[in-house]
């Protein structure tokens, strides 16, 4: 059967991922992968259309389950502060005046729900092989985001935003260190957009 489930929460089948072959498997696995955040600062680089930002990240999980994040360059000025909060929802803090556009705000929004692996419940969820890797779908309100492992689960091998046709977005996330990913790549595959993340010790 080819990825037929996830076909009826589609308006078609996506033609980047008609090779794949749903098998058994338990989607819940993939939560082993979930940044299990305290509180990470990221050296952070960010390249969207010609444009160059950086400084410093932080995800930060609070106390009443909501997970922060903050983004400021090195002179302290702050690009955004927003926060998916434990209900579920969004919230944008602040933003910069130039990034204060809906689609930014979306954009931003679904690239930290995949690394964050927001909107993952196992109802719903299938999982498919393409004879070596195993692809962990999780259809969202418009696409699905795949995590996709070795044949164990045992590594995350990438994460990826899938529109009806092809994959969106990319992402990596490499070098857990207690349950928190050292280094993470974002790569928009349809404009030139990229986010770099590179963990800082030592300073929390």
């Amino acid at each position: 059967m080819v990825a037929g489930a996830l076909c009826l929460a589609l308006p078609a089948c996506t033609s980047a991922y008609k090779h794949l072959q749903t098998i058994s498997g338990d989607p819940s696995c993939i939560q082993q992968f979930k940044p299990a955040l305290g509180t990470a600062m990221y050296n952070t680089q960010v390249d969207v259309v010609g444009k160059h930002l950086s400084g410093i990240l932080v995800m930060k999980r609070m106390e009443d389950s909501s997970t922060r994040i903050v983004f400021t360059s090195e002179m302290g000025l702050t690009f955004f502060d927003f926060a998916f909060l434990g209900d579920g929802t969004f919230k944008v803090y602040r933003i910069m005046d130039k990034m204060n556009k809906k689609a930014v705000i979306k954009t931003l929004r679904k690239d930290f729900e995949l690394i964050l692996m927001e909107h993952t419940p196992v109802s719903g969820a299938r999982v498919f092989s393409d004879g070596i890797n195993h692809y962990y779908g999780f259809p969202q309100e418009k696409g699905v985001n795949y995590y996709i492992t070795d044949s164990t689960c045992s590594h995350l091998i990438k994460a990826q935003k899938a529109s009806s046709k092809k994959a969106i977005v990319e992402a990596t996330l490499n070098n857990y260190q207690a349950g928190i990913p050292d280094s993470v790549t974002i790569v928009h595959q349809v404009f030139h957009f990229t986010i770099i993340l590179n963990r800082l010790y030592g300073t929390q």
